[in-house]
């Protein structure tokens, strides 16, 4: 465990500084006292008070996603949400989740025991054991890219998908793409549902025809593109927006294993700016999350909560990065190809059906 020492060496600054900015001193500036804090918080410092007592605690937990490193989706999430907390002071638990625990414990008795005043949770998905259970908690809860219906003591924050998802659109009709592949994240998903959406409403909005076989979710992993790419070249398609940048990684190898070149055949876009973005060949055009304001949004949305507050749904605006992975289409013929059993008519016909009633396809 870190100690105040660490943070001292690290900042180049005495121990009496880093006392003072750890405990609310008056003589020395504000950005010190936060450059003091964050550093706390990176080297996972906890002040003797809070290992002792054990009050003021937050649970943060985590399932499906990534954290322990900075070029990992989680990590800047969950650095965003322990700085904001740790300014105001609470400590904060990272719990790893999964359903056998869910399963062993009910939520709102494992908060009650563990002496935790409120929850963010990271990864939780549509099927989840404490899914139902969170739709009659009191306890203060939030939920990122993911929600529960009515209860007042649940929040959910996230990135707008449908600006993101029509910014990237936007921006390859721009550049004469009619034929836009999606290759989506994992089925059952909130935020898959809501970008899958994005999309067919981006697409009719730009008058272009939707193809279902060109609407297909996968996961959220760059192995998904192996399964789906070789279908969306032939049909035709000129550009291939992802569902994050992990499987815009892998489309970008399958596109050139397939003998075609990105971004002069085949254009590609993912969504979330992680490190790897700008490393890939070429580097990749992508819908930015600001993961850090994420999980600030994060805490600052459970605060409120905590103080009587009741929030619904808190969206940060996302941002398109341009690099050299788009260009100007090269149409191709299409080539009959048999259905893709991961379409959205098959794999979501419900949301595919409203599009088809509203004549937008």
């Amino acid at each position: 465990m870190a100690t105040m020492k660490d943070i001292a060496d690290k900042l180049g600054i005495s121990l009496g500084t880093v006392s003072k900015g750890l405990n609310g001193g008056q003589d020395i500036s504000e950005s010190l006292r936060q450059s003091i804090l964050d550093t706390a918080v990176e080297l996972g410092y906890q002040s003797r008070r809070t290992r002792k007592t054990g009050q003021k605690k937050l649970a943060l937990f985590i399932e499906n996603m990534d954290y322990a490193s900075e070029d990992q989706f989680g990590y800047d999430i969950v650095l965003g949400f322990q700085k904001a907390a740790f300014r105001d002071g609470w400590g904060v638990d990272v719990i790893s989740l999964s359903h056998a625990f869910q399963n062993e414990n009910r939520y709102n008795t494992y908060m009650v025991q563990e002496k935790y005043a409120g929850a963010f949770f990271l990864g939780l998905s549509l099927d989840d054991p404490w899914m139902n259970q969170l739709a009659e908690t009191t306890l203060p809860t939030v939920l990122l890219d993911n929600a529960v219906q009515v209860n007042p003591h649940v929040g959910s924050i996230g990135t707008d998908s449908e600006e993101g998802i029509d910014m990237a659109i936007s921006h390859l009709v721009s550049y004469g793409h009619e034929k836009i592949a999606f290759l989506d994240g994992s089925a059952g998903s909130m935020v898959s549902n809501l970008r899958m959406s994005a999309y067919l409403s981006s697409i009719s909005r730009h008058q272009l025809h939707i193809d279902p076989n060109l609407a297909v979710y996968g996961y959220f992993v760059a192995d998904a593109a192996r399964y789906h790419v070789p279908g969306f070249l032939d049909r035709g398609a000129t550009a291939i927006l992802c569902g994050n940048d992990l499987i815009a990684s892998g489309v970008i190898e399958c596109v050139k294993e397939a003998g075609f070149s990105v971004p002069e055949d085949v254009s590609v876009i993912g969504f979330d700016d992680l490190p790897l973005a700008a490393a890939l060949d070429p580097p990749l055009t992508t819908v930015r999350q600001n993961r850090t304001e994420l999980g600030q949004c994060g805490f600052f949305t459970l605060y409120a909560m905590m103080n009587d507050v009741s929030m619904s749904r808190n969206y940060l605006r996302p941002a398109l990065i341009v690099r050299g992975s788009t260009a100007m289409a090269r149409p191709r013929i299409a080539v009959r190809r048999e259905d893709d059993v991961d379409s959205v008519a098959r794999v979501n016909p419900e949301l595919f059906t409203r599009y088809i009633r509203q004549g937008m396809v």
